[in-house]
C-alpha cells in the first residue's frame, strides 16, 4: 500500500519539475525578445537624430550674425586705437628727447652771448700786447711791467675761457673752412696750396665745438 501511494507522488514531482523547466525556458526567451525590442527602440531615435543632424545644418540666427559683425568692428577699432597709442608714445619720446637736448644745449651754450662780449676784451688785450715795442722792454722797466701785466691778464682770461669750453681758433696754414673761417681777401703765395689760410687778422672762437665767431683770414690763390 505504501508503495502504491508513493508512485503517484513521484509522478507528480516529475511533472512539477518539467513544468518548472518549461516555464523557466519560456521566461528566458520572453526576456531576450523584450530586451532586443527595447534596445532597438532606444537606438532608433539616436540614429534618427544623428542622421538629421548630418543632413540638416541650422542657419545662423540674426543675433549671431550681429554679434559677429560687432566683434569684427571691435577688433578693427582696437587695432586702430593701438596704432594711435603707439604713434603717440613715439611722438612723446621724440619730444622728450628734443626737450632734453634743448635743455642740455641751454646749459652749455647759455653763456654764448656773454662769451661773445668778452671776446672783444681778449682782442683788446691781444692788440695791446702786440703794440708794445719789444726792443724797448729791456731799457724801460715801467714798459716792461706794463707788458708783463697785460700778458698775464690775457693769459688768465684765456684760461677762464678754456675752463668754460671757449677756445680760440688760429687757422694759420690750414685749409680754408667756410664753417669756421671768413675770408677777407686773397693773397698770392706759391709756397702753399690754393685756398690755404696764409694770414689771420682776427682770431676765431668756438664754444664746445660750436663756432661762435669765425676767424677773419686771408686765403692764398694760384
Amino acid at each position: 500500500m505504501a508503495a502504491k501511494a508513493a508512485l503517484p507522488l513521484q509522478m507528480f514531482g516529475r511533472r512539477l519539475v518539467q513544468l518548472r523547466s518549461s516555464v523557466t525556458a519560456q521566461n528566458l526567451s520572453a526576456l531576450r525578445v523584450s530586451h532586443q525590442r527595447l534596445y532597438s527602440t532606444e537606438k532608433q531615435p539616436e540614429e534618427a537624430a544623428a542622421g538629421a543632424a548630418e543632413q540638416k545644418t541650422p542657419a545662423a540666427s540674426p543675433e549671431v550674425e550681429k554679434l559677429t559683425k560687432d566683434l569684427a568692428a571691435a577688433k578693427e577699432q582696437n587695432a586702430e586705437l593701438l596704432d594711435k597709442y603707439k604713434r603717440s608714445l613715439a611722438d612723446s619720446e621724440n619730444m622728450r628727447n628734443r626737450l632734453n637736448k634743448q635743455i642740455s644745449d641751454a646749459k652749455i651754450f647759455g653763456i654764448q652771448s656773454f662769451c661773445k662780449d668778452l671776446l672783444e676784451v681778449a682782442d683788446t688785450l691781444g692788440h695791446a700786447t702786440q703794440a708794445v715795442p719789444k726792443d724797448k722792454l729791456s731799457g724801460n722797466a715801467d714798459l716792461k711791467n706794463l707788458y708783463e701785466g697785460l700778458t698775464m691778464t690775457r693769459a688768465s682770461l684765456l684760461q677762464v675761457f678754456k675752463r668754460h669750453g671757449l677756445e680760440p681758433l688760429d687757422p694759420i696754414n690750414q685749409k680754408f673752412d667756410p664753417n669756421q673761417h671768413e675770408a677777407l681777401f686773397q693773397k698770392e703765395d706759391k709756397t702753399v696750396e690754393a685756398n690755404t689760410v696764409v694770414e689771420v687778422t682776427k682770431l676765431g672762437y668756438k664754444l664746445h665745438e660750436r663756432c661762435i665767431r669765425p676767424a677773419l683770414v686771408g686765403v692764398s690763390k694760384c
